[in-house]
């Protein structure tokens, strides 16, 4: 079976479950997106890492990859291989002194694991056949086709702009101590913008 590699290209409030995020990967060599549930605490994990954001302790995950580092671990690549009932199953393929090993993995986990690798993630053609969103070649934003599933946050954002780059500065080092990183990436976004 033919591996599909998929890339990360959208991460956002999920409004059909509370307090779940839809984490959203595009096939690279085609125009389908595959939307995966996930909870808040790997969306966390995974935004961090995607953003370059250092968290003052090491989270979960960040640990997973100290660990493996330190044992001469690597992953080499993450596989959505199936799909049951609304649920995908991953698994990792590490390598530990050139023999491969698959460990069994959440998605959610397994991204923000791979994330961290700097690893490809693949999946098969059955599963993006059956839980894949073929969009438009004539689409360019994604945030149309998710509408449905996310939920705009324009509210904090209109509070950030009147505020100073030094109050943003100092509630970004805030958020940043508070592990506060949703709130630390906004914070973030709008200090490159004025800067920019």
């Amino acid at each position: 079976m033919d591996k599909i590699k998929l890339e990360i290209v959208g991460l956002s409030y999920s409004q059909t479950q509370s307090g779940a995020y839809a984490l959203v990967l595009s096939e690279v060599d085609g125009n389908r997106r595959l939307p995966i549930i996930i909870g808040g605490f790997e969306a966390q994990a995974i935004a961090i890492e995607l953003e370059k954001m250092v968290p003052t302790r090491p989270l979960t995950h960040d640990l997973f990859k100290n660990f493996a580092t330190t044992f001469n671990i690597t992953v080499k690549e993450v596989i959505i291989y199936n799909l049951v009932e609304g649920i995908f199953y991953s698994k990792l393929i590490c390598e530990m002194d050139g023999k491969v090993t698959e460990i069994d993995a959440r998605t959610s986990d397994a991204i923000a694991i791979g994330v961290r690798f700097q690893c490809p993630v693949y999946t098969y053609e059955s599963i993006l056949s059956s839980a894949g969103i073929l969009l438009d070649e004539s689409t360019d934003e994604d945030e149309n086709l998710f509408a449905e599933m996310t939920q705009s946050d324009d509210e904090g954002t209109n509070t950030l702009e009147g505020q100073s780059v030094e109050e943003l500065e100092s509630q970004l080092a805030d958020a940043l101590t508070n592990e506060d990183y949703e709130l630390a990436s906004k914070l973030r976004d709008e200090i490159n913008k004025r800067n920019s």
